[in-house]
């Protein structure tokens, strides 16, 4: 198992002495020490109209990403395919991944928040449909190297031949976000990687893993352990105080995005909304502590997702290098997990 990153950077509102670029410069710094300290990936999310500046043009900060870095896997987690013109996309995703050398690693999902379907003027009952349209699109748009025509219920699409290739053959990795049953084995179903969120306890985890084997096995197909990426919200805290402040930031997080992600009727039920909004239930979906207290929490973890897949933990507000470096520190020697046997992905989510 591997390390990683997995969030989101912010750019701040403000007047003229407001630099609203330093959380995205920052954020590409983080990633270029990350590479240094040997993580394997990052992947950034994608959302939008929230008001507090979370990333927005995913592969444009993602590019920038691969500029700055040699190895580093650059994945999306998620970008939405309900939002966008499939074959602009397809274009997008097959430059980045042509530029870095075969690094992208493209995450979709269908979107669960309703202020977004709503800025989009785009119903949430037409997320599925939009969803399984796009991507039927995009990967001819990847895989066709002749003119091609498209005629759907929400696309159209006259002799067209997607520009440039990508490089890796047929087409990026494809990861998908799923939580609920059904979706796990829709996912299992389409042949792709699977996204588990980072608000799950353990045992939930190991449920919704044991489906997705289970799923794919029954389909003849052997279980790649790495075909399953588990984020953890990592935040390094020294005391008690730093702790206890953190769970409440993390919960006050969750709140703000319930708010956006609820449908006026009250009838969401992506995963994501059904956890229980309380300390231990933030706690139990979260790795936070000192560096040597997150490398135990992490064995902890290890037990249960080694028997299955990889793990990509998510590390809290205002993550700094030296944090990056202190994790690294702590798991390495004082948890005794190697590079090779564990992939956290430490997350940069800023709320």
């Amino acid at each position: 198992m591997r390390f990683g990153l997995f969030g989101s950077a912010q750019a701040r509102r403000g007047g003229p002495d407001v630099d609203s670029g330093a959380g995205f410069r920052e954020f590409v710094e983080n990633n270029v020490e990350a590479e240094a300290l040997g993580y394997h990936s990052t992947f950034i999310v994608e959302h939008h109209f929230t008001g507090f500046g979370q990333i927005s043009a995913t592969l444009n900060l993602l590019t920038w990403v691969g500029a700055r870095t040699t190895t580093l896997r650059l994945g999306t987690a998620v970008i939405v395919l309900a939002w966008h013109n499939p074959v602009l996309l397809a274009e997008q995703a097959a430059t980045i991944d042509l530029l870095s050398g075969g690094r992208l690693d493209f995450g979709i999902g269908k979107g669960y928040r309703y202020n977004e379907f709503a800025g989009f003027a785009t119903p949430m009952e037409e997320a599925d449909a939009r969803f399984d349209e796009s991507l039927e699109v995009m990967r001819k748009a990847w895989t066709s190297d002749r003119p091609w025509s498209h005629r759907g219920k929400y696309w159209q699409f006259d002799n067209v031949v997607v520009e440039p290739p990508t490089s890796q053959k047929p087409h990026p990795p494809l990861w998908m976000g799923a939580g609920r049953p059904a979706s796990i084995k829709k996912v299992a179903a389409y042949g792709y990687n699977l996204l588990l969120d980072q608000f799950a306890p353990i045992p939930q985890i190991g449920e919704r893993i044991a489906l997705f084997k289970a799923e794919v096995q029954a389909q003849g197909r052997v279980f790649d352990p790495m075909s399953v990426a588990v984020t953890r919200s990592i935040n390094v805290v020294m005391t008690a105080a730093e702790r206890e402040k953190a769970l409440e930031t993390r919960r006050a997080a969750r709140q703000r995005m319930d708010r956006l992600a609820r449908r006026p009727d009250g009838q969401n039920t992506a995963s994501m909304m059904s956890y229980a909004d309380t300390s231990e239930a933030a706690e139990a979906g979260a790795l936070y502590g000192t560096p040597d207290e997150i490398a135990a929490k992490l064995q902890t973890l290890r037990i249960e997702l080694l028997r299955h897949q990889r793990a990509l933990p998510h590390c809290g507000e205002g993550l700094r290098a030296y944090d990056l470096r202190a994790i690294t520190a702590g798991i390495s020697f004082a948890g005794g997990i190697t590079n090779d046997q564990f992939e956290p992905t430490v997350a940069t989510e800023r709320w």
